[in-house]
């Protein structure tokens, strides 16, 4: 049973409104604040059982967290990512979150009775953990914001909440709302750079590298990989259909790609180049080519994995190429005065960029410069000598033999089945406001409780 059946204590409300406040101010996640709050509420007497918290984020891969924290048992974090939510919309539709919605309510009330009928299917469970009192929120985050706050409060208090409480906790409410809005709008900048520019570009940005011109030389084993044939695939397949493959193949082979030190820096019409940043000296060039190397592998076994997987559908085969560097390049900002990209440019991407068409013209899916492979070291075929456009000297252009490939592709046989997924993408996107709720698709199942 709840620890408490006294007056709540303004002086101790106070403390927790004042640590909302400071930690506002001091940059920490929003996780931090939830369970700091949380916590806090406990210790200043309210007889909280079960507090349920979810916020939206305006994120590409991700449409929900949600954190629910239990009196003597610590908080849990959840989320899903968009494909999942159209899966169960039956539990949202029957949920208090759903009856708030529809109905365009701030709160909602319910005592939970063990002996009647359960309104909404959450009062199965907190039936059995005795919860005598429930109440359900909504607030979003700005008059025209998709960003906002659902939760719900529970007791299991002898005759549920009282009047005293219920003030505090509205009080308190409207309080971690500014809390969560800094920290969401934070978050929301950190996640959508790092999606878009990648981890290492999108930190150089929040720093303040947001100037034209600004960034610095560094030495990278360089990766550029781009499907065969699109133009025909597009083509046959039509538009939606042709999306869907081109992001099926970019799961496929990009994903090694932006792991263990490598960061996809930009994805051009249907390849990527990525890089691995690393010293001058050899041993980390040795370290960064061999690390490319081995996501080489797994791209490759995913990309077998993802053909078979067409071949079954009655579909084409996607061919690709990928070409393996190792150079200096020029990491940072160009464009116009007010619209500005953030990548890698100079001549080893230049270096790349050609090597990676010879796979055509030598008939083999990857191939990498004498460059890369001194470094790498591995089971190389000497395929040619070549004269780069816009390259003065001639390259040697090699090819990985099929064993190789197969070894590193079993030694990392983990890696081929990991869906790559990055820290930026655990940030997702929970309630919209009900003008722009989208109906029983894209609703959420376990979160919205």
């Amino acid at each position: 049973m709840s620890p408490t059946n006294g007056t709540v204590s303004e002086i101790l409300l106070d403390k927790v409104a004042d640590w909302l406040m400071r930690t506002s101010l001091s940059d920490e996640s929003l996780e931090t604040i939830v369970r700091g709050f949380c916590e806090r509420l406990a210790a200043a007497g309210l007889p909280l059982m079960r507090v349920h918290l979810s916020f939206s984020m305006l994120h590409p891969l991700y449409d929900a967290l949600g954190f629910t924290w239990w009196r003597g048992r610590g908080m849990e974090v959840s989320g899903l990512r968009h494909e999942d939510l159209a899966r169960n919309p039956d539990r949202f539709l029957r949920s208090p979150y759903y009856y708030l919605l529809s109905n365009n309510l701030d709160h909602v009330r319910r005592r939970i009775d063990p002996a009647q009928p359960s309104e909404f299917p959450i009062f199965d469970e907190l039936k059995d953990q005795g919860a005598t009192d429930y109440i359900a929120f909504m607030q979003p985050l700005g008059a025209e914001s998709e960003h906002g706050m659902v939760g719900s409060w529970t007791t299991d208090r002898h005759g549920g909440f009282t009047d005293d409480v219920i003030a505090a906790l509205l009080r308190l409410q409207n309080h971690l709302a500014v809390a969560a809005k800094v920290a969401v709008l934070g978050k929301l900048a950190d996640n959508m750079l790092t999606t878009y520019l990648g981890a290492n570009a999108g930190r150089r940005v929040m720093s303040g590298q947001v100037r034209r011109g600004d960034g610095e030389t560094v030495r990278a084993a360089l990766v550029m990989a781009d499907m065969r044939d699109s133009t025909m695939l597009a083509e046959k397949e039509g538009r939606q259909a042709y999306i869907e493959t081109l992001n099926g193949f970019f799961d496929a082979i990009a994903t090694p790609f932006n792991r263990n030190g490598g960061q996809i820096l930009s994805f051009i019409g249907d390849g990527f180049i990525a890089v691995y940043p690393c010293g001058r000296h050899k041993e980390p060039s040795e370290l960064a080519s061999r690390e490319a190397f081995a996501a080489v592998g797994t791209a490759s076994a995913r990309m077998a994995a993802l053909n078979a997987e067409r071949g079954k559908q009655g579909r084409e085969p996607i061919g690709y190429g990928i070409g393996l560097h190792v150079g200096n390049v020029m990491f940072g900002n160009v464009g116009l005065r007010d619209r500005l990209t953030f990548s890698v440019f100079g001549s080893a991407v230049n270096e790349v960029q050609r090597l990676q068409s010879l796979t055509r013209k030598y008939g083999h899916s990857v191939v990498a410069s004498e460059a890369f492979v001194n470094y790498c070291g591995g089971d190389w075929l000497a395929l040619g000598e070549e004269t780069l456009r816009g390259v003065r000297q001639k390259f040697t252009v090699l090819h990985p033999r099929d064993a190789t490939l197969a070894a590193i592709a079993e030694e990392r046989a983990e890696d081929a089945m990991e869906d790559g997924l990055s820290e930026a993408e655990h940030v997702m996107l929970l309630y919209r406001n009900k003008k722009q709720l989208p109906g029983p698709r894209g609703l959420i199942d376990k979160m919205l409780q």
